[in-house]
């Protein structure tokens, strides 16, 4: 299913130099908390579970790069780009007279994006340590990209719109999003039985991560924080491509109890959780058996292939 929806062109509001540093300065401190849950206990959860998290996010991805893709020559970003895998995609398909530049706000997500960059060779790829909220390195990009990279700003009109300013008019923004939990059962199915086990979340010291993987799984929600952002021609096309969440049911359970909605709870949930996570685990694993085909565990997973375009201003 695909829906459309625009608004009217409008002028881009310019601040100054100086209010814009200041905004951006308090934007940076506003989300340090985020930055510093991805650059720790998050990355490295992404690298134990790469295999998983990449190759089951990249089919959806690739969906994405096939409905909008990026052309030949084009200077393209990729929001959120993690590991850089996305934004060396990205780079093949501009070729070498285009370029792919990756931002993320976590550094060692950049570090290993730059280095994997450097021994595979690709020339025509970069990689910035950005926080989109706050800014956008560079302008004049003509295609912007995102694999479920956008979901966790604190204020996606916000960030969504500098993008939108860096891009030039009339490029082109293709993101992906997650559908709702109900449509991605295996998450909610884990995300259930920890809720039954643990006691009402209280303050925690853990860093949250921000508004988390289904922030913006409503079609509603993403068209109206794109539109506020100043983009037209917003689309959205429905894609559902099974992802494998483990090799086996053990794999399966390690993953959804370290990362996405359940590991978010037994995370933020400290030291109480550690001390329950054995009854956890076997909750979470009657939970998701039912998954278990005996060659792994495939699940369904929904996402939204969202498409919109930057205004066409004119000047005068």
């Amino acid at each position: 299913a695909t829906t459309r929806t625009s608004s009217p062109g409008r002028r881009p509001v310019v601040a100054s130099g100086s209010g814009m540093e200041r905004r951006a300065r308090l934007i940076a401190a506003a989300n340090e908390e985020a930055i510093e849950a991805w650059d720790g206990v998050l990355f490295d959860r992404y690298v134990r579970f790469r295999e998983i998290v990449v190759g089951g996010l990249a089919a959806h991805g690739e969906e994405a790069l096939r409905h909008h893709p990026p052309r030949p020559g084009e200077r393209a970003l990729d929001i959120g780009c993690g590991f850089g895998d996305t934004t060396l995609r990205i780079a093949e398909l501009v070729g070498s007279e285009g370029e792919a530049v990756g931002v993320d706000a976590a550094p060692r997500f950049i570090a290993t994006a730059r280095a994997e960059a450097r021994a595979a060779g690709v020339a025509n790829v970069r990689f910035e340590i950005a926080d989109v909220e706050a800014g956008v390195p560079g302008a004049g990009y003509e295609y912007a990209f995102s694999r479920f990279g956008t979901m966790f700003f604190a204020n996606p009109v916000a960030a969504l719109r500098n993008v939108r300013g860096a891009l030039v008019p009339g490029g082109r923004l293709s993101i992906v999003v997650w559908r709702r939990k109900s449509e991605n059962d295996w998450v909610h199915r884990a995300e259930r039985a920890v809720e039954e086990l643990l006691p009402e979340p209280k303050e925690s010291d853990a860093p949250t991560c921000g508004p988390g993987p289904f922030s913006m799984a409503d079609a509603d929600t993403v068209s109206q924080i794109l539109l506020a952002s100043g983009f037209e021609e917003v689309t959205l096309r429905r894609c559902d491509i099974p992802v494998r969440i483990g090799r086996d049911l053990d794999e399966a359970v390690e993953f959804v109890t370290s990362l996405g909605p359940a590991g978010e709870l037994i995370r933020l949930a400290g030291m109480g959780a550690e001390r329950m996570r054995p009854r956890i685990k076997s909750v979470v694993r009657q939970a998701l058996a039912a998954l278990d085909g005996g060659d792994g565990l495939i699940a369904s997973a929904s996402s939204w292939i969202v498409g919109a375009t930057a205004p066409q201003w004119t000047s005068g």
